[in-house]
């Protein structure tokens, strides 16, 4: 009877074996084949769309810029000078008026401002002419007279647009070239004109 049962259950314990071995089996078969099974091919990306708007035109390189203007030389004019009094209304600077020009600085280290300028005679192209200021020079005429600075005053014209009384010095005069003439301004009256022109001489000598 014993050994009878014995048997039972170890024919059992095959038949367990035996099944869970051929399930085993069957899942190793279901994973190789899905291993091996080709994938199927990626949907193909469709390519965008082309604009149909005309393309940009390419930028045109801009030129380089062109050298700055340069300046005639303006300098202090020593050699005989003969003075005179002839404004007309031509749109060109003349004898006996107060145009604007590029006055250069007396320490010649090539700096200077745009300043009211008296025009008081020619040599050959050349204007010659003497700057006018709108400080009140009265006020250190000895300091200004030890540094061989003399200022003569004409009052008020259209040059100043804020109406300031101005001076004109009239131990330095300068060699403008017509070309670097800004603007006119307005014309010194004849009166005021000789007054300067008597102080220049007394100066030069």
């Amino acid at each position: 009877m014993a050994s009878s049962a014995w048997r039972r259950v170890l024919g059992r314990l095959v038949d367990v074996a035996v099944r869970q071995g051929s399930e085993e089996l069957a899942r190793r078969s279901r994973r190789d084949r899905s291993a091996t099974a080709p994938r199927p091919p990626a949907p193909r990306r469709s390519a965008p769309a082309r604009s149909t708007a005309p393309a940009a035109p390419p930028r045109a390189t801009l030129p380089p810029a062109g050298p700055p203007r340069r300046r005639g030389p303006v300098t202090e004019h020593t050699g005989p000078l003969r003075l005179e009094y002839r404004p007309h209304d031509d749109d060109r600077p003349d004898p006996g008026e107060v145009v604007w020009a590029w006055v250069p600085f007396e320490e010649d280290d090539g700096r200077g401002k745009d300043r009211p300028v008296l025009v008081v005679g020619r040599d050959g192209d050349a204007l010659l002419g003497l700057m006018l200021s709108s400080k009140d020079h009265d006020l250190d005429a000895d300091d200004e007279a030890r540094q061989g600075r003399h200022w003569v005053d004409v009052g008020t014209g259209a040059w100043d647009r804020q109406g300031r009384p101005s001076e004109v010095r009239v131990d330095r005069v300068l060699r403008i070239d017509p070309a670097d003439v800004r603007r006119e301004g307005a014309a010194l009256d004849r009166a005021r004109f000789d007054e300067v022109a008597a102080e220049v001489h007394r100066r030069r000598g």
